[in-house]
């Protein structure tokens, strides 16, 4: 009997939900390490001293920074390799080799016997959560129809958020025995099941065509197109890859650089505006409001949940709503929730209901982040840059991410000496507002619109404006 239109459609649509579920698996390498390692290092300070690394003295304190922050170093590097190997190489390609990168980190830190072996496999495990945080929103960008394109690129953001939590129970599981070895180890794990299931995924149809391989781009878009959307879409593929050079200089074009700015803004403002301060910190912040040890432990699980419960909803509504409504809206809250934060530690006690309300507006301010600037962030890189630089252009914010990730990392403790809690985080809230504000006049918004039409919109803008300014010039002699 013959295949009806409908069932090919519900086969195409479960085949694309299949492989960005996969391919989100990047994300949650990203998260699973970011939340582990705060659970791992209270009992790591047990078993090693912590006195000396790489034939350095050093203060205990600055030996468990190097520790942290060594998974944000290797990223910077993955991230600064990711963009032109996901070029050169492929984007499932690059995906494998992520898997095995972080398996191997894991592996290593796993039965590290010196503190120095225990740091390289650190930093390995930030090289493939480098090359992850790069390849994995690129990967399914370039996969996704149009219309569901938003949903399924925060399904990395979704896997970010779930690996933070899983991480926080893994703690929590293996915390009575002290088992860190078990709480990095289990790393392995997603690493495992990411690099077998990519292994029966396509390749990025947008890659394949810009090889030279049209047939087999045209077979991957037919697996997760509608017949009648192929041959549209491999013309509008094909007029790009017509227009453009390979030249990393690409990335500033007049007509690119408009976009080069939105995504360097969109990388930093995600991390200056303090995320991952409560990320790494919320226990600490949480015993200042008047928690106890354990009632800390069990609130900063409750923010985890509300973390993923928020991002699932930004899921759901980034394409029904579009990207500019949930970020601007995301980045008022966050002031907003900053604001009142700062307030509470101002005042001269946190016991009682003014701990309950700073701990409410921590809980609000992640969730705010979650329904805005966490998964727009990665789903507007994926979008606005040109194809053959699109991997690069990732590559390039991206390091700037981490980068600004670690330099909040290693600040957050030094401001709050420095200005206290409640000045550190009306320090954040300020530059959340002026968050809010380079969103409001320069983010665009990408809702049901193809790779290709934002690409040509980008172009005829500043041909638009150059054209402009020409008459202008020549109206004025």
């Amino acid at each position: 009997m013959p295949t009806s239109h409908t069932d090919t459609a519900d086969g195409q649509n479960s085949f694309i939900y299949v492989v960005a579920a996969l391919a989100a698996l990047n994300g949650l390498l990203f998260g699973f390490d970011t939340g582990v390692i705060s659970g791992a290092m209270l009992y790591i300070r047990d078993a090693f001293e912590l006195t000396a690394v790489f034939g350095y003295t050093m203060n205990p304190s600055y030996v468990e920074g190097v520790i942290v922050s060594g998974a944000m170093v290797g990223a910077i590097i993955g991230a600064a390799l990711g963009g032109r190997l996901a070029d050169r190489l492929g984007r499932r390609r690059l995906i494998l080799v992520s898997a095995v990168v972080f398996f191997v980190g894991s592996l290593i830190m796993a039965i590290a016997p010196t503190v120095e072996i225990l740091i390289v496999g650190r930093i390995l495990d930030g090289v493939g959560i480098g090359f992850a945080s790069v390849v994995g929103p690129l990967y399914i960008s370039e996969i996704s129809p149009p219309k569901i394109r938003g949903s399924l690129v925060s399904l990395n953001q979704l896997t970010i958020t779930s690996g933070i939590l899983i991480a926080y129970l893994v703690n929590l599981a293996f915390a009575g025995g002290g088992e860190w070895r078990w709480m990095l180890g289990l790393g392995m794990v997603p690493a495992a099941v990411l690099f077998v299931g990519m292994l029966f995924m396509p390749e990025s149809p947008r890659w394949l065509y810009e090889q030279g391989r049209e047939t087999d781009a045209r077979e991957v878009l037919s697996r997760t197109r509608a017949e009648s959307q192929v041959g549209t879409e491999l013309s509008e593929i094909k007029e790009t890859v017509q227009v453009e050079s390979s030249s990393f200089r690409d990335l500033f074009q007049p007509w690119v650089r408009p976009m080069l700015i939105v995504g360097v803004g969109l990388a930093v403002f995600q991390q200056v505006t303090g995320i991952n301060t409560v990320i790494y910190y919320a226990p600490t912040i949480l015993e200042s409001t008047g928690f106890e040890d354990t009632a800390s432990i069990l609130a900063t699980a409750g923010i985890g949940v509300v973390n993923v419960v928020m991002t699932i909803v930004a899921v759901l509504l980034i394409d029904r709503v579009g990207r500019r409504p949930l970020l601007l809206s995301g980045l008022s809250g966050m002031t907003l929730m900053l604001a009142a934060l700062g307030f509470t530690f101002f005042l001269p006690g946190l016991s009682g209901i003014i701990g309950w309300v700073a701990t409410g507006s921590l809980m609000l301010y992640v969730a705010f982040f979650a329904i805005g600037l966490g998964p727009a962030f990665w789903l507007l890189i994926s979008e606005i840059y040109p194809m053959q630089v699109r991997g690069t252009a990732m590559g390039t914010v991206t390091v700037l991410n981490w980068a600004a990730n670690l330099i909040v990392s290693l600040t957050f403790l030094r401001l709050v000496d420095v200005f206290g809690q409640s000045g550190t985080f009306w320090l954040y809230g300020g530059l959340c507002f002026i968050a809010l504000v380079f969103c409001y006049q320069l983010v665009p918004e990408t809702k049901g619109r193809s790779l290709e039409e934002i690409e040509s919109n980008l172009r005829e803008t500043t041909i638009g404006k150059k054209a402009g300014r020409s008459n202008t010039v020549k109206s004025d002699d």
